[in-house]
């Protein structure tokens, strides 16, 4: 039940059409442009026939669509999980362009008082697709009040303080959540039980990537050879949004230098001024196995010594560098701390002495203690 004061505001919300608008990206870099933004909406896959990737996902949620629209109700309640810039909120828009439906969207930070929740809630209209964020980092009031919200589609709002309070039950239309997390461990249980369908997006193939941006370049009437595709989809980490942010900056290479036709060489000058190398580490991940290797003599070495050496907080370390290592095994976390894989050794041009190969040999353990 959730205390609902009078003229609560809505907030960190967004109500848009059906399957339009965006939502600026959730980076750890300054905020983009609106050009920026207008851009990259517009790049976005307006169904599921346009999305690229995700396969399995994506067959999946087109049954759940189509047995919706021919029970004429409204869709399951859809979680998507995976690593930031795969398409979650792409799927969201997508969900409610294919059941007709206008979108509202939130996220999980903006709600931190179950007041929060209800006052969004109590504004749906029927069949409405409500996408929520980083739903993860919701508090926990709202998590209870949403459970029933989903199950019952009704909500209990408190009016008063006190011996004076009162509980009016609020009936709530039928309407589809979509939540997005990067980290469904998070998650309570019973929350995420109440999900009809759950997705979760893995990383993309280079060749992928290249259908991504091939509609892309086609949609800004760029000309790319095949080697080009190939060398800007290879920097991506996996990644379409970081594809399509790549082809953006290449665009603006070749613009200035007066260059018609992208192809591998362009493409490759282009991201090496942009300091993204031919394996995709941009200055901070670099920065992070340099100090590693040359300062650490490879690790092991703890979080916070390592982001003193590198000039940035632990987080940035922790959340922004640290995933895209472990994951091309150039990084290793131990009990004892983070070491350089012979990998990060190699792709330094650099050999690896035998007491960092010993430290390579080390049991690795997600839960280390800082050294």
């Amino acid at each position: 039940m959730a205390e609902l004061d009078d003229g609560a505001l809505l907030p960190g919300q967004m109500n848009i059409g059906s399957g339009g608008g965006n939502r600026p990206s959730r980076e750890v870099a300054p905020a983009a442009e609106p050009e920026e933004r207008e851009l990259e909406a517009a790049l976005r896959p307006k169904n599921l026939d346009d999305f690229v990737g995700q396969e399995r996902v994506r067959k999946q949620l087109a049954l759940v669509l189509a047995a919706s629209k021919i029970r004429g109700r409204s869709a399951d309640h859809v979680l998507m999980s995976g690593p930031p810039g795969l398409g979650k909120t792409t799927l969201a828009m997508i969900i409610a362009a294919e059941m007709n439906a206008p979108l509202r969207i939130s996220s999980g930070p903006a709600i931190q008082h179950a007041g929060d929740l209800a006052a969004i809630l109590s504004s749906l209209s029927d069949g409405e697709v409500l996408f929520l964020d980083e739903i993860h980092r919701m508090s926990r009031p709202a998590e209870e009040m949403l459970y029933m919200a989903m199950e019952d589609f009704r909500v209990d709002i408190i009016v008063g303080k006190g011996a004076g309070a009162t509980a009016i039950p609020l009936e709530l239309p039928p309407f589809t959540l979509v939540g997005a997390t990067t980290r469904a461990g998070l998650l309570p249980g019973p929350l995420r039980d109440r999900f009809g369908f759950t997705g979760h997006l893995e990383f993309y193939s280079v060749e992928e990537l290249e259908l991504v941006l091939r509609r892309s370049a086609g949609m800004l009437d760029l000309k790319l050879t095949s080697a080009g595709f190939a060398e800007i989809a290879g920097r991506s980490r996996g990644t379409p949004r970081i594809a399509n942010r790549l082809l953006r900056r290449v665009r603006d290479w070749a613009l200035v230098h007066g260059i018609e036709t992208i192809d591998a060489r362009t493409a490759s000058a282009a991201l090496d001024m942009y300091e993204v190398d031919a394996r995709g580490l941009d200055r901070l991940d670099r920065a992070v196995l340099e100090a590693l290797v040359n300062k650490f003599n490879g690790g092991p070495v703890g979080l916070s010594t390592l982001a003193i050496a590198v000039g940035e907080e632990s987080e940035t370390v922790e959340t922004v560098a640290e995933p895209f290592l472990v994951r091309e095994g150039l990084l290793g976390r131990t009990p004892r701390g983070r070491i350089a894989m012979p990998a990060a050794w190699d792709h330094l041009g650099l050999r690896m002495p035998g007491n960092a190969v010993a430290a390579a040999m080390l049991p690795f353990d997600e839960g280390e203690t800082d050294a």
